[in-house]
């Protein structure tokens, strides 16, 4: 694919630097030479340096010929404008990259479409709504819903205790033979490397281990490895930028108890006029002595959203040793994702791998309708969906020529979730669930196309 991205900073030099892993035809714009010169030198893609807002510019770089067009620089107005430019050009698709939910949320009246914008994104937004879902699934350190909950993916660490530990997946089916969750992804206590599970991998003590379930399994899982759903009601977030705003504002709407402490004082104002059902505490968040002021050691979820990863790690370890049930920690570091569980924290997130996330479906042959990436693992999810023409269509699982570093986690079938076995048919219109390492993505990829 020939894709095109406009903006050299943090998001979009990931993006470049990810989908130059891909073999894309990358092409950077930016205005700023030091980027472009550091993104140069580091990856395997062209730059132009210059405004992405001038058509001759952006004829240069060919964009009638693209196949995506992104925009990612700091301003929303210019992203917008940008792609509606590409698109009036001839790309055949543009993302533009959003700080205001406002748009994101115009379904009436307006339609970003007609000007040429593709789909509208938000990272801050992205953020807010993973938070919200590692909030629902309290005990676990990691979870992602498909269409609407109807398969659920969930990351925990498994306990001694847990009843399958020292059994094989095959021994674990046959132990709890009405259960409703599928193991797509593990990792050894002490090791980087993903495994796929298969019938004769055998469940040890301090895996990591990822399930697709139902939702009737979450609770089953909840059992079989000993975790308890904790009870989520008072949360403080510390950050009152975008995504502690965001995130603050819909858990007021769900009537959580949410108290938020930011360090400008203007700002503080400002959210306290915005959100009236949030306590908002003018302070410095790293100060303990604050934060036990305003009883932290009450709260069952802390979120630290500030733009420093340090401090969000600290202030979240503090929590912990506070005894507070959930910590989250924003962080702009990839590496640091490798420390998250050793450490303590429950989870950590990043702006630019949701980001990623989220536009990676847009490159991904076959009709990936989405897709998510598993954390502290060199895994993807991808859902597909079926088409009459598919190599799959009309076949059983157990017949596909699937790759062993891939496996199908689950089936949405009309609209239901099923966690599906080796005899199960495939049909055209299912969307299919697919966990798979990187040298698999291009063969499962094909399978689907």
């Amino acid at each position: 694919m020939k894709i095109i991205i406009a903006g050299a900073g943090e998001v979009g030099f990931h993006l470049a630097k990810l989908l130059s892993f891909e073999s894309q035809d990358i092409t950077l714009i930016d205005t700023d030479k030091e980027r472009l010169n550091y993104a140069e030198n580091n990856l395997d893609i062209k730059t132009i340096k210059g405004d992405a807002c001038s058509l001759s510019l952006i004829k240069d770089a060919d964009v009638g010929n693209s196949d995506l067009f992104i925009s990612v620089t700091a301003k929303e107005t210019t992203n917008i404008t940008i792609c509606a430019l590409a698109k009036q050009l001839g790309c055949k698709k543009t993302l533009a990259r959003i700080s205001s939910i406002e748009f994101i949320n115009a379904t009436e009246g307006v339609s970003f479409s007609d000007l040429g914008v593709d789909e509208l994104f938000s990272p801050e937004e992205l953020a807010a709504i993973e938070i919200q879902q590692l909030l629902d699934q309290s005990a676990f350190s990691d979870s992602y819903e498909f269409e609407n909950g109807e398969l659920t993916l969930i990351g925990t660490k498994l306990d001694p205790s847990v009843p399958f530990v020292g059994k094989s997946v095959k021994e674990a089916a046959t132990i709890f033979p009405d259960i409703h969750f599928m193991p797509i992804a593990l990792q050894r206590k002490g090791t980087q490397y993903t495994i796929i599970p298969r019938g004769d991998t055998v469940f040890e003590a301090n895996d990591q281990v990822y399930f697709i379930t139902l939702k009737e399994g979450v609770e089953e899982l909840y059992k079989l490895t000993g975790k308890t759903k904790e009870s989520i009601k008072n949360i403080m977030i510390l950050g009152g930028g975008k995504i502690g705003l965001n995130t603050a504002r819909e858990l007021c709407e769900k009537k959580f108890n949410v108290t938020v402490v930011e360090q400008n004082k203007a700002k503080a104002f400002e959210i306290a006029d915005q959100l009236p059902n949030a306590m908002v505490i003018h302070g410095d968040g790293r100060s303990v002595e604050l934060l036990e002021e305003e009883d932290i050691d009450s709260m069952d979820a802390f979120i630290s959203v500030t733009e420093n990863s340090e401090t969000n790690i600290m202030s979240c370890l503090m929590a912990k040793s506070k005894k507070v049930k959930k910590a989250i920690a924003l962080v702009e570091n990839m590496d640091y994702f490798q420390l998250s569980h050793s450490i303590g924290i429950d989870t950590l997130i990043n702006k630019k791998l949701l980001t990623a996330n989220n536009i990676f479906r847009y490159i991904r042959r076959g009709e990936v309708v989405d897709m998510t990436t598993l954390t502290n693992m060199n895994a993807e999810i991808l859902e597909f969906i079926v088409k009459p023409e598919s190599k799959v269509n009309g076949l059983s699982i157990r017949d596909i020529n699937f790759p062993r570093s891939a496996t199908i986690g689950g089936v949405i079938k009309d609209g239901r979730g099923a966690i599906v076995l080796g005899d199960y048919i495939i049909e055209a219109g299912d969307r299919v669930v697919v966990c798979c390492l990187p040298r698999a993505i291009r063969k499962v990829e094909s399978l689907f196309q």
